[in-house]
């Protein structure tokens, strides 16, 4: 059979993990936000990491043998750099299980002279990525997008019929946290943790993490509480601390009032706050951060500090307990988890740049997240 065009918007097939749908030049944008909050922050560097579509995939039903998605990536090249940084790997997931992985390829390039630096597009044009031998009959089917590159979808054919996917009944676990969660450096888009300890748990994630930006901005407390959720985690601390966003003292009123806004929305929701994994450099010492000449990142910060109310590590783990403690006598759906449980100290080297898990790191943070919170008398029950 012939291969035919599918409507990308306002046909068969289902965005999830996207809460918004830009429409550009070639195509459609995936956003990780809704479009009222871009008039609620000023750093392009927000704009930036919701665009990368961690989590984001599309979803249908098809007797398709062969599948064509055309795509346009946006990677970045430093000056002095030979090559683009690899777009990542787009997944194809048939009845729930992994049918194939083709390399995103490379579109738009933003070349820059150094982290901040003011970038120059280099435009690019759209490429296809296909998937053929796909089993006969009709399928469920997913394709992962890469969870590092903003990635606009041109079109979609296909040389079957493509049908909208049929309700579940799986529930919507929504996930906020740092770029730690938004896994830039996971193997592959199904490989970040949230989406291993999803696929364990057997629930529907939307990750809502925000690489760098995760400063508990009430735009994004605003988003969760006005979305669908039966499950909700936060993984709270590490951006704060790197950035000295907070002292103790301011700390812990934004934590409740983040905790309150969602509440609102979501009274009884079980939801799961979880305190920082290990980073050597700020466990004892306060940030601000920067990269180390051995790439490695460094805290520059004053450790007498933490005396008067700069936040390391080790706080803002005991802060985020205390908080969760105090909360519980009238709120018995909130619970806490260290976040050394899933990646501790004893796994520094784990962490290739002294903060950011591995690959296979990654994989195993989502099996412990699972273990714990879908355990029979875990969070997540």
């Amino acid at each position: 059979m012939a291969m035919r065009g599918v409507p990308l918007v306002g046909g068969p097939v289902e965005f999830r993990g996207a809460l918004d749908l830009e429409t550009t030049r070639v195509g459609v944008m995936p956003r990780r936000l809704p479009a009222w909050t871009k008039d609620q922050y000023q750093d392009p560097s927000v704009y930036g990491v919701t665009l990368m579509p961690s989590g984001v995939r599309l979803v249908f039903r098809t007797d398709a043998r062969s599948l064509e998605f055309e795509v346009l990536t946006s990677t970045g090249q430093l000056d002095g750099d030979p090559h683009p940084r690899p777009p990542g790997m787009l997944e194809l997931l048939v009845d729930g299980a992994l049918a194939g992985r083709r390399r995103a390829p490379v579109g738009n390039v933003l070349r820059m002279a150094g982290p901040g630096a003011e970038q120059r597009l280099i435009p690019g044009e759209p490429g296809t990525v296909r998937f053929v031998g796909l089993q006969a009959g009709m399928k469920n089917v997913e394709l992962w997008l890469p969870q590092q590159t903003p990635t606009e979808l041109v079109a979609l054919r296909a040389d079957g019929e493509v049908l909208a996917p049929l309700a579940d009944g799986r529930r919507n676990w929504v996930h906020y946290g740092s770029s730690i969660s938004q896994c830039i450096e996971a193997d592959g888009p199904t490989g970040t943790w949230p989406v291993v300890a999803a696929a364990l748990g057997g629930v529907e994630v939307i990750n809502l993490s925000q690489a760098g930006n995760a400063l508990l901005d009430p735009y994004v407390a605003r988003t969760i509480r006005d979305m669908p959720a039966d499950l909700i985690s936060l993984k709270v601390g590490i951006n704060i601390a790197s950035l000295c966003a907070f002292r103790l003292r301011t700390f812990g009123p934004a934590v409740h009032g983040f905790l309150d806004t969602i509440r609102d929305g979501h009274p009884d929701v079980p939801l799961l706050l979880i305190s920082p994994v290990s980073c050597p450099a700020l466990e004892e010492v306060p940030g601000p951060t920067s990269m180390g000449p051995d790439g490695r990142v460094t805290a520059l910060g004053d450790p007498a500090d933490v005396a008067g109310g700069a936040l390391s590590l080790t706080v803002v783990r005991a802060e985020l307990a205390r908080i969760v403690a105090a909360r519980r006598a009238s709120d018995p759906h909130l619970h806490h988890l260290d976040g050394l449980e899933l990646l501790g100290p004893d796994e520094a080297d784990d962490l290739a740049d002294g903060l950011h898990p591995t690959a296979a790191a990654y994989r195993r943070m989502g099996k412990r997240f699972a273990a714990h919170a879908f355990a029979s008398d875990g969070p997540f029950r």
